[in-house]
């Protein structure tokens, strides 16, 4: 029997590897309004060592639209050709509020731990990444995640939304999310450098000087709350780059190299 499991598990990873698939994250969850709507879609590495570590990608939109392209599957084939699973999470933007799209990516974070033998990945080793708003859905998981099986283990963050005090945030991100005119308590809750804490994981950030819609001070406010409890951080302000370069190809390109190999010193890929 044991032997006839391992073969159904192993022939269910090349039916997935023989193609990007695109599943349903909630199911008969009551998971609220729009959830029938919420998807992940795979990316797995060609050749897998015994366990591969894993990302949650959160494409960026404002908390408007998905970017679902150049800020979602273009990432997650990049993390796939390096050795990482890929997981492109098209979660709930308005009209839905908070907290639905912070419930998806906790939700995705989860899922893909229980998948972990499916999927052939280290439960240890699953992290979350996001860009522009995105950023910021992926940064309130590593800051308010609910318990340990949704609590990623690493951060990264493309030129992120991180705050939402006026003056610093993206507006049209903010309204979005948290409505018009939101509870101050709610709009300093969802301002994130203000909930890093002890148990927040190391992060890798990087924004651009040139940014004109996300000022650079999203990432700098949150960089000095990750120095101010000692979380590791790798920072990189770039002088030059629109916001939403994506990998780079209509931008800076060179963030991808130095996330690689902060991805390699860190332990979670070989070199």
């Amino acid at each position: 029997m044991r032997t006839i499991n391992y073969i159904i598990t192993i022939f269910a990873i090349l039916i997935i590897k023989a193609k990007s698939e695109t599943i349903k994250l909630w199911h008969n969850e009551n998971a609220g309004p729009g959830a029938e709507n919420v998807t992940l879609t795979i990316h797995l590495p060609k050749k897998m060592p015994n366990e591969t570590p894993a990302v949650i990608i959160c494409p960026g939109g404002g908390y408007g639209t998905c970017v679902m392209t150049y800020e979602g599957n273009e990432v997650g084939e990049w993390f796939s050709k390096k050795g990482i699973a890929a997981f492109v999470l098209k979660y709930r933007v308005s009209p839905y509020r908070h907290p639905l799209p912070k419930n998806d990516v906790l939700g995705a974070i989860k899922y893909v731990r229980e998948k972990s033998k499916l999927y052939n990945i280290n439960s240890s080793q699953v992290g979350v990444m996001g860009f522009s708003a995105g950023g910021h859905l992926a940064a309130t998981a590593a800051t308010q995640f609910t318990k340990i099986s949704n609590r990623p283990n690493f951060l990264v963050l493309a030129y992120p939304v991180l705050s939402m005090k006026k003056g610093v945030t993206h507006e049209g991100s903010k309204r979005n999310l948290l409505g018009i005119n939101p509870d101050p308590i709610l709009v300093s809750k969802m301002s994130l450098e203000t909930q890093v804490n002890q148990a927040t994981p190391p992060t890798f950030i990087f924004h651009t000087y040139e940014d004109q819609a996300v000022p650079a001070e999203n990432a700098l406010l949150f960089v000095s709350a990750l120095n101010k409890f000692k979380i590791p951080c790798e920072f990189h302000l770039f002088q030059k780059g629109r916001h939403g370069v994506g990998l780079g190809t209509k931008g800076n390109k060179k963030w991808s190299t130095l996330l690689h190999d902060w991805l390699i010193r860190s332990g979670y890929i070989p070199e």
